[in-house]
């Protein structure tokens, strides 16, 4: 049926001069390296299945209440996911203090319904077992620029709290969403904080992406 939708618009088409960019290219080129970051901060790319959904070979999500808060923003993402070749890139970046996944995509997030969800699990509880005591988890929205959402999500366990951050934007008919978590390393030489390590390399990808 695909290809009968294509050579029905086909006839109707106009031709545009110049060679056509494989979206896997325009990620390559808009990819943070290894050279966009301070001697001795750890840098990886990460490769993986570009058909499988994130998440799929791990455990599955933990109870929560309300329900869907312990994973919500990942369902959201993998609600409008495009999968495939060229989707997709991720890579790893790692102070002594700070550990930040960042994923480059060739689509839009829906933002809409990222935000929906941080409101509807602003503070909501996460469960090892229907039996288990509840841990308490906080999502908190910080200052950030149009197209753009961030949160710090905070666990509390006993008295201790631990906090994650999280970015998601649309960036031109792309967008990127990152992780944050404070890991401390001391074999890697160059001291990270957070949140303000993971807001530059965030800024520092949008921006490359806005240049290219």
């Amino acid at each position: 049926m695909a290809a009968v939708a294509v050579l029905g618009l086909s006839g109707c088409s106009t031709i545009v001069s110049g060679t056509p960019t494989w979206p896997g290219a325009r990620l390559e080129k808009v990819l943070l390296t290894q050279a966009d970051f301070p001697a001795g901060v750890q840098y990886d790319r990460i490769t993986e299945d570009p058909g499988v959904p994130d998440g799929a070979a791990g455990p599955p999500a933990m109870l929560s209440k309300p329900e869907g808060c312990s994973n919500g923003f990942t369902d959201v993402i993998a609600g409008s996911a495009e999968r495939g070749p060229g989707s997709a890139a991720k890579y790893s970046v790692s102070y002594d203090g700070a550990r930040m996944l960042m994923t480059v995509l060739s689509w839009h997030l829906d933002l809409d319904q990222l935000a929906a969800t941080a409101a509807r699990c602003e503070t909501f509880k996460t469960y090892f077992d229907p039996m288990s005591p509840g841990i308490p988890i906080v999502t908190t929205k910080l200052p950030s620029g149009d197209g753009e959402l961030v949160y710090q999500q905070t666990m509390t366990i006993g008295k201790q709290d631990n906090s994650i951050f999280m970015s998601f934007a649309n960036v031109g008919t792309m967008a990127v969403f990152g992780i944050a978590l404070p890991t401390e390393n001391p074999t890697i030489p160059v001291k990270g904080a957070l949140p303000q390590t993971f807001l530059d390399t965030v800024r520092k990808q949008t921006d490359r992406i806005r240049s290219s």
